[in-house]
């Protein structure tokens, strides 16, 4: 009889990973191509995370820079590893070759000590660390205004994107006045063409901007980001205009 898997998905390894990361670091979930993007709080040091239930060559690929993307411009991360259950950690010599950490990920129930080895680097292991390659990036990724708030290593990730949070934005803004203008557009970096041209999804108002033509936005931002749509709407005075013109 087979054992039991210790993780059922890659969203539960996931799970498991973040509930015993330290507070000293933010996760981003599903962030700029990552399962998991861990931020130093200190000093933004980034470890971009890929995690498999199976430690195989797909992994590692995935969590090498991308071919044709390679350069000295390129952004990425300060480290990259991947994320596995404990016994998966065959390819760990192939890994260490290639500057990619193994994260091995414990159960809590059959363990007492730590839940996951190796431990993240802190500020003052940073270029002295051997279980941490550094990849000295010209450019790290570059991080929203607002924090991912979505399931880290499912198959089909929500991903939360700028677009999103300036779309979230243009629809509270609607909601809130009742109509908005090119001024607007302009305001939030957002192109009117996509909302007002063969998509139809605002249509001019007997005032003198556009509103929804079926009088609810297109999308299901809210109920794909609810979360975020709350803290957007609650930042209404720091990034919405005070007066249309």
């Amino acid at each position: 009889m087979r054992a039991p898997k210790p993780f059922a998905t890659e969203t539960d390894l996931c799970a498991a990973f973040l509930a015993a990361v330290p507070d000293t670091w933010t996760a981003w979930k599903e962030h700029a191509g990552w399962d998991i993007l861990l931020v130093r709080k200190a000093d933004g040091f980034q470890i971009g995370i890929e995690a498999k239930l199976k430690c195989n060559a797909t992994v590692l690929q995935q969590a090498l820079e991308e071919y044709g993307t390679i350069g000295v411009a390129s952004e990425g991360p300060d480290c990259r590893a991947i994320l596995v259950p404990e016994s998966e950690g065959t390819l760990k010599p192939l890994a260490d070759y290639l500057g990619i950490t193994v994260i091995q990920m414990r159960v809590r129930d059959r363990w007492s000590g730590p839940l996951f080895l190796p431990s993240l680097p802190e500020e003052p292991d940073q270029y002295s660390n051997h279980l941490w390659h550094e990849w000295l990036p010209t450019k790290r990724h570059a991080l929203l205004e607002y924090l991912p708030h979505v399931p880290a290593g499912a198959p089909a990730p929500l991903q939360l994107t700028w677009w999103k949070i300036q779309a979230m934005k243009l629809v509270i803004l609607a909601t809130t006045r009742g109509y908005v203008t090119r001024e607007d557009f302009k305001h939030l970096r957002i192109d009117h063409r996509m909302w007002v041209g063969a998509n139809g999804w605002l249509r001019p108002t007997e005032r003198k901007g556009w509103y929804f033509a079926e009088g609810t936005p297109p999308f299901a931002l809210k109920e794909q980001h609810p979360r975020v749509y709350a803290e957007i709407e609650a930042d209404a005075d720091k990034w919405m205009p005070k007066v249309a013109t």
